[in-house]
């Protein structure tokens, strides 16, 4: 919202433009002749009250004083146009909002109709009706219009309010009046307002949630009766809506049309910038993209109360309740948002991670998605936590509430489990040594005999239970033809955890590509690894290696290939492997001979030689003292 007001005072000679600006000020009307144009003056903030600096500039309208005028004008962010009879009223569509357009500012306007005192006060709506609607009508730049009276104090107050609210709420982004509708972007916002606030996603904001609505977005509760006055009212301008279950869409849309409609768009405004709304309408970056400091080789989870609301999420949305979201349930649980993240849509979701026979993704494979999205990319989780809604447990907690920051791991070869639950693994090997089967196995899906070559990197993402029942969420990537351009990358490669050397043991040709892999990138032993040898199931072949799998595993002091096929039902063995190293990655380095334990030794040599110091030292003080 604007935190600066400057109001230009326009208007003929002699309408009153200089009483209005004293009477304001003073707080009563100034019977001495003033001068012709007041100096500039500027309002602190009130109290209690927006904190918005308003700045008050009277002009004048003879031809000599144009420059400054047009000046004035271009600086302001609201006009106030001021006429008192019918030929400063003309002027107005003949001249004033003509010259406006002229210098093209696009500042809203706020039409004044000064010395109502000397007119009666007549019909207010008449006149509105009559007088002021045509030209406003004529003129879309016109917010809004008010009768004053500067010598009776009436209404002057308000019209400087107006000024200021067409600033700080203006109803040009919210309603066209021409068409007589709130304008699309309006209607977006208001819709995922709706969404966020319709808790139990049936439709409908109950009596519930329409309390919870009015205390988040006004910080206080509906009294009683202006529940039933709001229905009423919506009732009445839309008979067709059924309000015994509550306020759907459309009853809601039309409430915050009749605020406009009624001039009372600042509260169209609260309720879109409670739910951080800017005023082009669009969600405020600094909510999108909470400050994440994600110190070097630490990684990023979700905490326990993302995974909640992502679980609630599902569970919400799976209407059918068959355990997984087809296609209408995520479309209708995406709808706040631009849509899939364009990272799921490159690795066509949901095939990345678990779905049921249907094709549908399950809670399992959900949160496994979330988890390696919030890994590799946790701006993008942030973006849609707060796209969906996430709250945390205090009303203050930004969306990172929904996020932990795992200690930086520095020195895989030390002992120890790592502190993550998340970890990734990359499967390097040879074209069509079974990478992409062991992808679609980690996946639980049926195994497939036709070669598909992998062109762009393809994840996989599952959780895989440890040891003593502890969970954690493997992500198996396969390269493609990236496998380069990410292995001479550093940083690709500290975010690696484990690599996986996999090789078709059927083919005589396979376990070479490891061993000149290994050759052509030395970084790669830096990196824990597990060597597997696919298609077990298949005759085995000697490789037409220097050495084989089994020797050159030796030589390097690492365990031998684990002997795996995807159509054993042990496959999964591999899969609590590969997580084991990840998160133990000392235990998938190259073995070091243990020294022999001589630590016994030492304390008896330390004994034997305190023993013989102290014999000696009672030795001399007793030849001494002879």
């Amino acid at each position: 919202m604007a935190t600066a007001v400057r109001i230009c005072i326009c208007g003929d000679e002699g309408t009153g433009k200089s009483s209005l600006i004293a009477t304001f000020v003073k707080d009563t009307f100034v019977s001495n002749k003033i001068q012709a144009v007041l100096p500039q003056i500027t309002i602190p903030p009130t109290p209690g009250h927006e904190n918005v600096t308003t700045t008050l500039v009277d002009t004048s309208a003879r031809p000599q004083d144009r420059t400054t005028l047009r000046r004035e004008i271009r600086k302001c962010t609201v006009i106030m146009l001021v006429y008192s009879d019918h030929y400063s009223y003309e002027r107005v569509a003949l001249f004033w909002m003509p010259y406006f357009r002229s210098l093209g500012v696009n500042v809203p306007v706020v039409l004044c109709a000064n010395k109502s005192d000397l007119t009666g006060d007549g019909n207010t709506a008449q006149v509105l009706e009559e007088e002021m609607l045509p030209v406003m009508a004529e003129f879309r730049e016109i917010d809004s219009c008010i009768r004053t009276s500067a010598k009776e104090g009436r209404n002057v107050v308000e019209v400087f309010w107006l000024c200021q609210k067409a600033v700080t709420h203006p109803i040009a982004p919210l309603y066209d009046h021409k068409e007589s509708q709130l304008k699309p972007a309006c209607v977006d916002a208001l819709r995922r307002v709706f969404y966020l606030c319709d808790r139990d996603q049936d439709g409908y904001l109950n009596d519930k949630e329409m309390h919870d609505f009015q205390a988040k977005s006004f910080d206080k509760p509906l009294l009683p009766g202006e529940l039933e006055n709001i229905k009423a009212v919506v009732s009445k301008a839309v008979p067709t809506c059924d309000i015994s279950k509550g306020l759907d869409l459309q009853c809601f849309l039309q409430l915050n049309k009749l605020y406009a409609e009624k001039g009372r768009h600042e509260t169209i405004w609260i309720i879109l910038r409670k739910h951080h709304y800017t005023d082009s309408l669009s969600l405020e970056d600094g909510f999108l993209q909470p400050k994440l400091d994600v110190p070097e080789y630490a990684s990023t989870e979700l905490s326990p109360a993302g995974y909640r609301f992502f679980m609630d999420l599902f569970l919400i949305f799976d209407k059918d309740n068959d355990g997984g979201l087809n296609d209408q349930e995520l479309a209708a649980l995406f709808a706040p948002t631009p849509g899939l993240p364009p990272s799921w849509v490159e690795t066509s979701f949901p095939s990345s991670t678990v779905r049921n026979e249907a094709g549908h993704i399950t809670l399992q494979g959900w949160l496994a998605q979330w988890s390696m999205t919030t890994f590799l990319e946790p701006k993008t989780t942030l973006e849609y936590l707060a796209y969906l809604g996430f709250e945390g447990p205090n009303a203050r907690d930004s969306t990172t509430a929904a996020l932990k920051i795992t200690k930086p791991r520095k020195r895989r070869r030390r002992p120890g489990r790592v502190d993550r639950n998340v970890v990734l693994c990359y499967i390097l090997g040879s074209s069509a040594s079974g990478k992409s089967t062991l992808l679609n196995a980690f996946l639980n899906r049926p195994f497939d005999a036709l070669y598909h070559p992998t062109i762009k990197p393809r994840r996989a993402v599952n959780s895989v239970e440890l040891g003593g029942g502890k969970q954690c969420y493997l992500i198996l990537e396969e390269l493609g033809e990236l496998e380069p351009a990410i292995l001479e990358n550093q940083a690709k490669l500290d975010a690696c955890d484990l690599i996986c050397y996999a090789y078709d043991s059927s083919d005589p040709e396979s376990f070479s590509h490891i061993v000149e892999l290994r050759k052509r990138y030395p970084q790669l032993d830096e990196l824990p690894a597990i060597y597997t040898a696919l298609k077990a199931d298949c005759d085995k072949t000697t490789q037409r290696s220097e050495l084989q799998p089994d020797a050159y595993t030796a030589a390097l002091n690492m365990s031998a290939p684990l002997h795996v096929s995807v159509t054993w039902h042990s496959i999964s063995e591999l899969f609590v492997a590969l997580a084991e190293a990840a998160t133990n990655p000392s235990t998938a380095f190259p073995k070091t001979e243990e020294a022999p334990d001589r630590t016994s030794l030492y304390m008896a040599l330390g004994a034997t030689t305190c023993a013989a110091l102290a014999a000696f030292m009672i030795w001399r003080r007793s030849t001494s003292s002879m």
